[in-house]
């Protein structure tokens, strides 16, 4: 497994802004993730979910929800930034997500990423990070984010 940059407490997230982070392992995205992701969100478009069709549709293959391809941040990003001394840390949303290039069935991606920010909130800190998702062997990244992360003291 990755080993993340471990930062020691809330209060030395700024001495990371803007070093570089990651890679995370690799993740397999598999025709059963996708049906699982169709399944929970009811986003059943047939270019995620029907094989057969997709094979001869614009991608020659299903592709990952983009939604998918965002969600997949919890299981990547830990692989990259690890902050000590926080009793709970929340997601507290997106400032901006970009999907450049379709992530096609049994792709592997893995993360990098940076910290845009890092300040203080009542109670704790708040993280600013810039994370891309790519894909083994692609050109453009499947996911480009800027996650914000609440850590709580």
């Amino acid at each position: 497994m990755a080993e993340p940059r471990i930062i020691s407490s809330p209060e030395a997230l700024p001495e990371a802004i803007g070093e570089p982070l990651g890679p995370s392992d690799w993740l397999l995205v598999d025709q059963r993730r996708i049906d699982q992701f169709a399944e929970a969100t009811g986003d059943h478009q047939w270019i995620h979910v029907d094989p057969e069709r997709a094979a001869n549709g614009p991608f020659g293959s299903t592709i990952a929800h983009g939604y998918l391809t965002l969600a997949l941040l919890p299981v990547l990003t830990p692989q990259l930034l690890r902050v000590e001394g926080v009793r709970m840390a929340i997601n507290y949303g997106s400032n901006r997500v970009r999907f450049p290039a379709p992530l096609p069935v049994g792709s592997r991606v893995r993360a990098r990423g940076s910290v845009v920010n890092a300040e203080p909130v009542r109670d704790g800190w708040q993280l600013t990070l810039a994370v891309t998702v790519e894909r083994e062997g692609g050109e453009k990244p499947v996911c480009t984010a800027e996650t914000v992360t609440r850590f709580f003291t």
